[in-house]
């Protein structure tokens, strides 16, 4: 079995790191334009089973060369990117999983599924940590039910790095795309949208973390629950964000520059959004120095033998645990986890169904049994409303 891990930063490497464990995985190739973080990991690991490829997943010749001979392409590339992988992957016949997509392209789900059955290939999408490890937590508590009307997912994180104010986690083009655009909330069985980072609440996250702020934003949860998990008329998703990084996204809103559409600087045609995004620290480049603790929350409401219950799955890691175990953060590496459950479930024959696939499509409870065999603890709450 050979895999290629497209895209090595924060979240590929960890996820990388468990496939290259997995007795059933001959070789991983780790394929990035920026090659120095993959060759850190093979040098750490010791291992004949990875190798290195400078590889640019903007470039289909690229991609496709790197594709050659392989059974499953992991990517970790930012979200708006990965249709295109998607498919090389169906057009060369190797299996797929990403973390995440841009939500919008639900639409068109019908039309790549063919594609990809045509391919006679497996694909997984959204299957990180939010959306993936989330959207399982849905359909695991869920299964607790006899029906359901309400899905809430919660992202919280009190992470923190010494001299900095402002900073990403994970893909800081993603991050500051979400925060930007209008935020999505599924609200009697019709999808809407609220401005960005327009309704500031507060949440109280498991201990360490306690209350937060939280806003919505658009995310895929919010499309993909009320589509796959029977009955769920409301569904929206909240990240916790402090109050200088929502004052940070609204200016760069104010100013455009979050805008994709290029602009003329001096001559040369620059998005705002790359250049902003430049400007921020590579979160590869942080491992080590983040202090705090990231969790993911799923509730689910819904009715049992009658009586009206609060469903609540949750997991939480620390930065610093996080950095121990694979010298990432908390966010990648839940992230990368969730990913590589998926990718090994295809490894493993547990899940061979051909098209495009969600996470709520994977079976819940080995996917929690999967989490828990690595190491993370999974709470879950049940109580009357």
């Amino acid at each position: 079995m050979r895999v290629v891990q497209l895209g090595c930063g924060i979240t590929g490497l960890v996820c990388a790191e468990e496939l290259a464990r997995n007795a059933s995985v001959d070789h991983v190739v780790l394929a990035d334009t920026v090659t120095g973080p993959a060759r850190r990991l093979r040098a750490k690991l010791g291992s004949g089973k990875l190798s290195v490829a400078k590889v640019d997943g903007t470039r289909s010749g690229d991609v496709q060369a790197v594709l050659k001979g392989a059974d499953i392409v992991v990517s970790s590339m930012p979200w708006g990117l990965n249709l295109k992988v998607l498919e090389e992957a169906a057009r060369m016949g190797v299996d797929y999983v990403d973390f995440s997509m841009v939500a919008p392209t639900v639409s068109q789900f019908r039309k790549m599924s063919g594609i990809c059955r045509y391919g006679d290939i497996t694909a997984l999408t959204s299957a990180g940590e939010d959306p993936g490890i989330s959207d399982c937590f849905a359909t695991f508590s869920a299964s607790r039910l006899d029906s359901v009307s309400e899905a809430r997912v919660f992202d919280g994180d009190n992470g923190s790095v010494e001299g900095l104010e402002v900073f990403s986690l994970w893909s800081p083009v993603d991050l500051i795309w979400e925060t930007t655009v209008p935020a999505a909330v599924y609200v009697n069985g019709k999808m809407t949208y609220v401005p960005p980072l327009h309704e500031r609440e507060t949440y109280e996250f498991p201990p360490p973390l306690g209350v937060l702020p939280v806003y919505k934003t658009i995310h895929e949860e919010t499309f993909l629950m009320p589509r796959y998990i029977k009955g769920i008329r409301n569904a929206s998703f909240r990240i916790a964000i402090d109050d200088s990084f929502a004052h940070f996204a609204r200016t760069m809103r104010k100013l455009g520059l979050h805008s994709e559409k290029p602009v003329d600087v001096k001559g040369v045609k620059v998005r705002p959004l790359d250049v902003v995004a430049a400007m921020l620290p590579r979160p590869v480049d942080l491992a080590g120095k983040v202090k705090g603790t990231a969790c993911i929350v799923v509730e689910v409401v819904g009715e049992k033998n009658g009586k009206k219950l609060l469903v609540k799955t949750w997991t939480t890691m620390s930065h610093e645990r996080a950095y121990a175990l694979c010298g990432s953060n908390a966010t990648g590496y839940l992230v990368g986890i969730g990913g590589a459950i998926a990718a090994e479930m295809i490894v493993a024959g547990e899940f061979s169904r051909k098209g495009l696939f969600v996470p709520e499509h994977l079976p819940p409870v080995r996917f929690v049994e999967s989490l828990i065999d690595k190491g993370l603890r999974v709470d879950q709450q049940v109580c009357e409303l």
